[in-house]
């Protein structure tokens, strides 16, 4: 590969943007739905996994349930995104996913709901 090429996949790589949201461990067994929210989604949901997997996940109700009924028990996926602002110099969105958790609840009130 030349180095221009190399240059300008690198500048995509660090313009990119990873999408942010609320996501969800669903237990189909015990139908409690873990509910977390992050900048970056997907590399949350591969940590939550990595730490499921290795019995030292934060959320100890999310832990027990993960052992009590493996991980081929749960629905895992994203519930929502959160658009990034047009102002390019906002980079904090801890308040908005906050917020936008607590609106994702009320889609599952018939459950348990459970945050991450």
């Amino acid at each position: 590969m030349d180095k221009l090429k190399r240059k300008e996949l690198l500048q995509q790589y660090k313009e990119m943007k990873p999408e942010m949201g609320v996501y969800m461990f669903k237990s189909i067994k015990t139908d409690t739905v873990y509910l977390g929210c992050d900048k970056n989604i997907n590399a949350t949901i591969n940590g939550d996994k990595f730490k499921l997997k290795l019995n030292s996940h934060k959320c100890k109700k999310l832990q027990q349930d993960w052992n009590e009924n493996k991980e081929e028990n749960f629905e895992i996926k994203t519930v929502e995104i959160l658009p990034y602002d047009k102002d390019e110099s906002k980079v904090d969105y801890s308040e908005e996913l906050k917020i936008l958790r607590e609106m994702c609840k009320d889609r599952f009130t018939e459950k348990n709901v459970e945050e991450i």
